[in-house]
């Protein structure tokens, strides 16, 4: 199984980090102003308190406006490490509300691979992969399969930045070519990362190969799956599959988002009942 369809897997398991109820609340008890601060303390809270410019560098494909609308002003709202608290939190309260039960004994199978394979997840030059690697793993096992999620899914988006950055291609231009390959709205991808109609018609025309940056963020991807072996990989889509595909059905922010990113119709399983 290539290395999209591993991402597919987890990518719904991580998401739950930022788009859920559970995750707004948590983040609005702090005293954040709207989501995205929320986001950007969440997300960026493992580096540290981070500069904006540091931010703009490492998520990439945010307007610096965006960013600096919620950095660093979240760092006076709270601590990196009240943002980790609260993260974990928000992860533990939507989980149990998608997943019910988290105890199954396939949720800590999964764990127990999620973790091998992401302690395999090369981490030069992969910054958020790496934060997150410091931290410390949590012992209840569906929270220890996010942590894995987390790294592997920084580890994939920070080798997608490097690929980018090699192919010349700039952080709206990304948009703009992603938008025009899957059909997505300008409007809501300008509104989603902060660019201006300006900018964007800027580089909207401009070209770049972004199927051969896609292959290259395969490609940089597939460590830790080799590390896990093809036994081991097997059995983690598997148990991750139903996992992904019930979170993905209950998570409205799921259907809705930047990435084009619909596992329920991309991860559809025969008799499988959402």
């Amino acid at each position: 199984m290539d290395a999209r369809q591993l991402w597919l897997r987890f990518e719904p398991y991580h998401d739950v980090t930022y788009f859920t109820p559970e995750s707004r609340a948590a983040t609005d008890a702090l005293g954040c102003k709207g989501g995205w601060m929320g986001y950007f303390g969440l997300r960026a809270a493992p580096l540290g308190a981070a500069s904006p410019e540091l931010v703009e560098a490492v998520f990439y494909n945010f307007a610096p406006r965006m960013v600096r609308r919620a950095l660093p002003d979240a760092w006076a709202v709270a601590s990196p490490e009240e943002f980790l608290r609260v993260r974990l939190e928000g992860v533990d309260g939507a989980l149990r509300r998608l997943l019910g039960p988290v105890d199954a004994p396939e949720v800590e199978e999964a764990a127990v691979l999620a973790r091998e394979a992401a302690l395999a997840a090369p981490l030069g030059g992969r910054p958020l992969a790496a934060a997150n690697r410091a931290l410390p793993w949590p012992e209840q096992p569906h929270l220890a399969l996010w942590h894995a999620c987390t790294i592997l899914r920084e580890a994939r988006g920070d080798g997608h930045v490097a690929a980018l950055v090699a192919a010349g291609i700039g952080p709206c231009q990304a948009l703009a070519l992603y938008a025009r390959e899957h059909s997505l709205d300008p409007a809501y991808m300008r509104a989603a990362r902060g660019w201006t109609v300006e900018e964007w018609e800027e580089v909207a025309d401009l070209p770049g190969d972004l199927p051969a940056v896609e292959a290259a963020t395969d490609a940089a991807a597939t460590a830790p799956w080799e590390a896990l072996g093809e036994t081991g990989t097997a059995r983690f889509v598997e148990l991750m599959t139903p996992l992904a595909l019930r979170i993905a059905a209950a998570n409205e922010a799921m259907r809705v988002n930047p990435m084009a990113l619909d596992p329920v119709r991309e991860l559809a399983v025969p008799g499988w009942n959402t």
